[in-house]
């Protein structure tokens, strides 16, 4: 199998919300957008990010169309997560976790967006 592309689809309330969110904090464009539905690329992310409103009737299979379940975060590798902390958190974006360093090397803060869903940074203290 050859994959060309990668994307993530996710279930939320208000798809404008959390598409200005990753677009304001995280350098998301706009790839494409209909009523229920945006697009997001990044130029150097190699992922899309797909937003749905909740319910919509083009979700297959129905019984799971709801908003993006409980435990759910998009993580990022970056260069330097406390710089991108400072960044992001004086735009007033909603802190989750303030940076911390976890026992393996792994140095990360996370923010919500307005729909709960949680974005990640990560920089590595020592290999993982």
């Amino acid at each position: 199998m050859q994959i060309s592309s990668t994307a993530l689809s996710l279930n939320v309330a208000d798809e404008a919300a959390s598409a200005e969110f990753a677009r304001t904090h995280f350098g998301f464009t706009e790839a494409m957008a209909a009523d229920g539905f945006v697009s997001l690329e990044h130029p150097s992310a190699g992922i899309n990010v797909i937003f749905l409103r909740a319910g919509l009737g083009t979700f297959k299979p129905a019984e799971i169309a709801g908003p993006a379940g409980q435990g759910l975060l998009i993580a990022f590798v970056v260069d330097d997560v406390d710089a991108e902390y400072a960044r992001i958190a004086a735009t007033g974006a909603r802190v989750v976790t303030e940076p911390e360093t976890e026992p393996w090397g792994e140095r990360y803060c996370q923010f919500a967006d307005p729909n709960g869903i949680i974005w990640q940074l990560v920089s590595w203290m020592s290999q993982p």
